[in-house]
């Protein structure tokens, strides 16, 4: 009957840790610093998970960051230097709304310069069937030089000749 009591003490005592190790224990001075905290570990990006914020993420990079806000909220720094530090020690990677810089111009050039590449192409097609029909008109040119030539030809022509040539060209019509 003690060995029960016993394993059941030992097995609430180490249940009981678990749950408490999951609870971020924070102290805050009043309640703007409370939010503030909240609106930045909302705000920062995890830069070990893909796309998730320090808030949401279980990493351990998360933790110490979450750890870091809070630190620098104790100590008074607004959430501007909160977020400059942040960028300072792991780069721009952490927000999610990057400042246009010259390493980061790029990433905000390309879709646009693509855009405008793709609309390029649609409409190019469309100007090129709008032209005037010239080739038509050069076409008829040549069948009206072509049968000329055909006429100072047809004289040294057998009738067998002539009755194949005059098959072909209407087979070439047609």
């Amino acid at each position: 009957m003690i060995k029960k009591i016993l394993s059941i003490v030992l097995a609430y005592f180490c249940l009981s840790t678990v749950s408490w190790g999951a609870i971020d224990a924070l102290n805050f001075q009043n309640m703007q610093q409370e939010d503030a905290y909240h609106r930045l570990t909302q705000e920062l990006r995890c830069p070990q998970c893909q796309n998730n914020n320090i808030a949401d993420s279980n990493a351990l990079i998360a933790q110490d960051m979450r750890g870091k806000v809070f630190t620098l909220l104790q100590q008074g720094k607004s959430e501007k230097e909160i977020i400059h530090y942040m960028v300072e020690r792991y780069g721009n990677f952490v927000t999610y709304n990057p400042p246009i810089e010259p390493s980061t111009i790029i990433l905000w050039v390309v879709p646009f310069g693509i855009l405008i590449f793709a609309l390029f192409f649609l409409w190019r097609p469309r100007f090129l069937f709008n032209k005037p029909n010239d080739t038509l008109n050069d076409v008829s040119e040549n069948k009206a030089e072509m049968n000329d030539t055909l006429q100072t030809y047809k004289t040294e022509l057998s009738q067998d000749d002539e009755q194949r040539l005059q098959e072909l060209l209407n087979k070439k019509d047609n």
